[in-house]
């Protein structure tokens, strides 16, 4: 049965497969690049497919090989990097890509307990590379394939205590012929027609032994376990301009949130009100906004300061850079800090020269 479940998924994929970048069509007689699948797979953690496409084919312009990446200026890569967020995967990119062309002559591990050994690839990336790249019979687990496996067999069991279950299940459907198809296949469904909401169970290949349809539960699962509320966290973002235009910045520690890029100099981040504390002396004004920003595990609000700052003031004892008006893009900075200087834009232009 596991058999024909897998040949008849196949058979859909290969009419219906998406057309992304990163992806080697069904039945093409190219060979996937181990290279654009790990890069792929790296941007599409927590995060859209939508929204990785366009830096995905960014990237590999730039930096066709890995060679090519590990070669690369880390300011650049995180410039590039800016707006997709968990910048610690910017970071173990070039780690990762660092090691493949350094140190295993610009070739990727073909196993998953080899590529394990590299820097930011975990088990989901280990399995989809070896699957993808490489036709291994790696269970390859997303929350698609964990939403698929639990309407397919009606599991109740709340996530994240059911992830053991779905992966045998999982396991037990995964062919040893076109693992790679079979696995981007699965991900297709999850992605396409078996939905988190109002599933198209009509059109489904797998209609008829979803287990959850004939229950009518599928629409229900999977369960997951309640969420706590996320706590909301203060600071202060204070956006200096010097007299000829240019933009004071300051390189965050490579460890924590946002962690190697530039931002605007400010507080720490509590759930205290901080205390208004500028970088350096100058006329500091309240911007009259705050920028919003949603991290993983806190809403953070960060009320902003604008001034015109001179540059003999800048202390020397902390990471900070003055952009000039050519090379300061806002496009390279955080998402949170991209909106704190959209949103002080207005209150910059009233300040004196």
């Amino acid at each position: 049965m596991s058999k024909a479940k897998a040949a008849d998924l196949l058979a859909w994929y290969d009419v219906h497969a998406r057309d992304l970048p990163w992806r080697v069509p069904p039945g093409s007689n190219l060979t996937p690049d181990p290279y654009r699948i790990w890069l792929s797979e790296v941007m599409l953690q927590q995060t859209t497919v939508a929204a990785v496409k366009d830096y995905f084919t960014r990237f590999t312009t730039l930096w066709p090989t890995v060679t090519d990446l590990a070669a690369a200026e880390d300011a650049r890569v995180m410039g590039e990097w800016a707006g997709l967020g968990y910048y610690a995967r910017a970071r173990n990119l070039l780690k990762c890509a660092r090691v493949v062309a350094n140190d295993l002559g610009g070739v990727f591990p073909d196993t998953e307990e080899g590529l394990r050994t590299l820097p930011g690839i975990g088990p989901y990336t280990a399995a989809a590379i070896a699957a993808i790249a490489h036709e291994r019979q790696a269970v390859v687990m997303d929350g698609n394939v964990e939403r698929v496996m639990a309407r397919l067999h009606d599991i109740h069991t709340p996530l994240p205590a059911a992830k053991p279950e779905l992966k045998a299940e999982a396991a037990a459907l995964t062919p040893a012929l076109r693992p790679g198809d079979y696995a981007q296949a699965v991900m297709d469904l999850g992605a396409t027609i078996c939905t988190p909401r109002s599933p198209a169970c009509g059109i489904c290949p797998w209609r008829t032994p979803c287990a959850a349809r004939v229950a009518g539960t599928a629409a229900e699962l999977p369960k997951k376990t309640p969420k706590k509320a996320k706590p909301v966290r203060l600071g202060i973002a204070y956006l200096g301009r010097t007299p000829d235009g240019g933009w004071l910045l300051e390189r965050r520690p490579d460890r924590g949130l946002l962690g190697g890029m530039l931002g605007w100099p400010g507080t720490d981040w509590a759930e205290a009100t901080p205390n208004d504390t500028p970088p350096l002396p100058a006329d500091w004004r309240d911007a009259g906004a705050e920028a919003r920003h949603t991290f993983t595990h806190f809403h953070l609000r960060l009320a902003l300061r604008v001034a015109v700052i001179d540059p003999a003031q800048i202390p020397t004892d902390r990471a900070f850079e003055v952009l000039p008006p050519a090379t300061f893009r806002p496009s390279d900075l955080p998402t949170v800090m991209r909106k704190a200087f959209d949103l002080a834009r207005t209150a910059m232009e009233t300040l004196p020269d």
